[in-house]
């Protein structure tokens, strides 16, 4: 039987889901939420309260505004504050910390700094500003990687000269095997994001499965998805079992949306990215391949002598790969919050902290 979306908000299946849940675990598990979408819904429909005590879920970098290196944001900083720029960007990049200033600051003063809902939106500003340099800040998992790439398809097509994008084009997989390989890791099965794997499909997460002995349960963002996907996860860990499982079978196929996937091989290359927070992790991005040049950013713009400061008492990182919560935070609330962020997931729409900041004073979860 199908089911519509006020069925997975229903509270009488969601409550039917967490006593089977219930009834399957039988000792204390940690998992990790990948995407900061899911932490939100988690933290807002109080999921985190509902769920049983010996589990924990932790909070992974699936935040794609949180985990833009700061050096990428103050070379967005310093091209923005060029006169000959109009710098466009998502909203939730404005108010992120450089290290002196965020972009808000910069269009508070003299920048055209202008918040697009589209990529090809900024496409169109260029087209209508012929005198002017119209730099997007293209960052994103690989949900936004196609129109991102489909952007500067479009420049080049419309022979635009004066358009390009700063890429932090990041991906989930490599990621995931950061943090599994990592020392101090904790987690013992994941949630993969589903919207990822709408276009990205699953088969790249088969052997990070078999390799680190470890479950990935790819779900969505309703309540009701997210308790089925836990209690998949946790079935697989009280049988000792690691493979990938398909909850939101609704959106996800196994090879995902093949179309979407040609786009970002057209224009982009695999490269190594510095994640905020984490450090660099091999192949985990994309870069314009070089046929593209003259679109990049990067290229077209000296900064490369950027030096960046981070905040000594911000413990994003920590956050970010799942060993300490929001609330650990000793800036938490006191030194930090949406209205003077020492980091980005105090301000992103899917950080962490914004979520634990607006939904939970003291969640043990």
């Amino acid at each position: 039987m199908s089911l519509s979306l006020d069925d997975y908000r229903d509270a009488k299946l969601v409550r039917n889901a967490l006593m089977e849940l219930r009834s399957v675990m039988t000792r204390p598990w940690v998992i990790m939420e990948i995407c900061g979408g899911q932490t939100h819904a988690i933290m807002q429909y109080g999921l985190d309260q509902l769920l049983p005590k010996e589990l924990e879920l932790v909070h992974g970098p699936g935040c794609p505004v949180c985990v833009t290196p700061l050096e990428l944001v103050d070379k967005a900083i310093a091209i923005a504050s060029r006169p000959e720029v109009i710098f466009c960007s998502f909203g939730d990049m404005l108010r992120v910390p450089g290290s002196n200033e965020d972009l808000f600051s910069v269009r508070a003063k003299t920048g055209n700094v202008r918040v697009v809902y589209s990529p090809l939106d900024a496409v169109k500003i260029a087209q209508e500003n012929p005198g002017k340099e119209v730099v997007f800040f293209a960052i994103g998992f690989e949900t936004t990687a196609p129109v991102n790439a489909a952007s500067v398809i479009q420049a080049k097509n419309l022979g635009l000269k004066n358009y390009s994008i700063l890429v932090s084009q990041v991906c989930v997989p490599p990621a995931m095997e950061a943090i599994l390989s990592s020392p101090d890791n904790r987690v013992q099965g994941f949630l993969a994001a589903g919207h990822v794997c709408s276009v990205m499909g699953y088969w790249e997460y088969h052997p990070i499965a078999a390799k680190y002995q470890i479950p990935i349960v790819i779900t969505g963002f309703e309540p009701l998805d997210l308790v089925r996907g836990i209690t998949q996860c946790i079935k697989q860990l009280e049988k000792s079992q690691h493979f990938v499982e398909n909850a939101y079978e609704r959106v996800v196929t196994e090879k995902g949306n093949l179309p979407a996937q040609q786009m970002i091989e057209r224009i982009y290359a695999p490269v190594d990215r510095n994640w905020r927070g984490i450090g660099s992790i091999p192949l985990s991005g994309w870069g314009l391949r070089s046929e593209y040049n003259d679109f990049n950013a990067e290229t077209c713009f000296d900064i490369a002598s950027i030096v960046v400061h981070e905040s000594e008492v911000c413990i994003a990182g920590e956050i970010l790969r799942g060993i300490k919560k929001p609330n650990q935070c000793p800036a938490f609330r006191v030194l930090c919050d949406p209205t003077r962020p020492l980091g980005a997931p105090m301000v992103s729409s899917e950080g962490a902290c914004s979520a634990y900041y607006r939904y939970s004073v003291n969640s043990g979860n």
